[in-house]
């Protein structure tokens, strides 16, 4: 699995965030605890990282992933019942937008939940390649 060793400790840190706090408290709560776990591990991480969206070579939007661990994998949390697909979709989104590859949504809810997902980059250079070819060239 591509970036296992990382999303591994990530996972591991979640539980143990999860298993100290329970749930109940606020997203930002989890971000706090779940980073300062991520570094004691020493895992690079950075809260609130941008990420600009673009269309059509315009600056459209601009989010904020909750953390980015070793400049690699992008973390969502939530602080849910349970996750919805408009929660995937946004990690994906998160994931077409940038150049990272692995994304992890993690629900401190009634029980904790994790969800991987993959958008390689050869995929989306090929995205790009079909969006910039024109069927009238």
């Amino acid at each position: 699995m591509l970036h296992e060793e990382i999303t591994s400790g990530i996972i591991q840190a979640f539980y143990k965030v999860y298993n100290t706090l329970g749930y109940g408290f606020l997203e930002k709560v989890y971000e706090n605890a779940l980073a300062h776990e991520l570094t004691s591990q020493g895992f690079s991480v950075q809260q609130q990282a941008p990420i600009k969206v673009y269309y059509d070579g315009r600056l459209v939007g601009e989010y904020f992933a909750d953390l980015i661990v070793a400049g690699c994998v992008i973390v969502e949390l939530k602080a849910v019942e349970s996750l919805h697909p408009e929660h995937d979709a946004q990690l994906l989104n998160y994931l077409k937008a940038t150049e990272m590859e692995v994304g992890l949504l993690l629900n401190f809810g009634p029980q904790p939940v994790f969800v991987r997902k993959i958008f390689t980059n050869d995929r989306k250079r090929r995205k790009q390649i079909r969006e910039d070819s024109s069927p009238f060239e």
